[in-house]
């Protein structure tokens, strides 16, 4: 790890889980910034582009959850698989992004679509990566410019290695010392399950819900707020042995990032998540 960072000044500022509108608007045109759109609803999976291409904001490019940050199954077989190291190289380098790159990653939903972009940059070795606290409603809200149409940067190489102790797959998931689901509470007890075959959580799992993290304004709490709810979750478990699952392996990221920002380190991450489990007939789950 150290040698991908090696080309780092020591005079440069690293940011690596949230950053501000201000200081992205101040450098958002640096030739050694990468901005990525993330915005996507799972409603209407075309809305998110239509969105980018009416406003963005400047040298953004777009990032299509379902066909730039999931694949054809590889290590797990949820609703949104996480691509092979190769492919994820592929995508990486076609956006722009070398070892020296800061990468500044938005949305409209809290982060949640953002946070996958981010956990898998970080996945991939490359720790200059943030999410833009409060998406793109506080740059708009902000009055901070914004440019329609499509953007592309050059083409780079990135080269990064997976960390694969951060990724749990299917038979894994039983052996996990702490399962933590960061769907709303009515899906994790069972009791508004609209999109998965069926309804419940795995056992053992306790809740916590990605949106826990985030105060009123739509911004993330402050770093001692998110160590205080999240050292009360993760109980006597290290954080590098609490394993996060969510819907699809996407907002489950937003816990990830929360931990991260609050100085408690990393996790793991069951990107198969409960679309995957909850398939699986012979998989036992609970309901309340």
């Amino acid at each position: 790890m150290a040698n991908y960072l090696d080309n780092w000044s020591v005079n440069l500022t690293m940011y690596t889980t949230l950053i501000d509108p201000a200081t992205l608007y101040a450098h958002h045109a640096a030739p050694d910034w990468v901005v990525v759109d993330c915005r996507f609803s799972l409603a209407d999976t075309a809305a998110g582009q239509h969105a980018y291409t009416a406003a963005h904001i400047p040298t953004a490019v777009y990032a299509h959850l379902d066909n730039d940050l999931s694949s054809t199954p590889v290590t797990d077989s949820g609703r949104h698989p996480l691509p092979a190291p190769n492919s994820l190289r592929e995508l990486f380098g076609r956006i722009g992004i070398t070892a020296t790159t800061q990468v500044v990653t938005y949305d409209n939903a809290g982060g949640m679509v953002a946070s996958r972009l981010w956990w898998m940059l970080r996945y991939m070795g490359h720790e200059a990566v943030a999410v833009l606290d409060g998406g793109w409603q506080v740059w708009e809200a902000a009055g901070y410019p914004t440019r329609a149409g499509v953007e592309q940067n050059a083409p780079a190489v990135f080269v990064g290695q997976p960390r694969t102790e951060w990724l749990v797959v299917l038979d894994e998931v039983p052996h996990q010392p702490l399962l933590i689901d960061s769907r709303d509470a009515d899906r994790y007890r069972g009791e508004n399950e609209t999109i998965d075959p069926r309804a419940g959580h795995i056992p053992r799992a306790i809740n916590y819900p990605f949106r826990a993290n985030l105060a009123a304004d739509g911004r993330y709490r402050s770093p001692a707020e998110l160590r205080e709810q999240l050292t009360a979750v993760l109980g006597q478990t290290p954080p590098a042995q609490a394993t996060f699952y969510c819907g699809s392996g996407v907002s489950a990221c937003v816990n990830l990032l929360a931990l991260a920002h609050a100085g408690l380190g990393d996790g793991r991450l069951y990107v198969g998540s409960w679309s995957e489990w909850s398939s699986d007939t012979g998989r036992e789950i609970v309901v309340g």
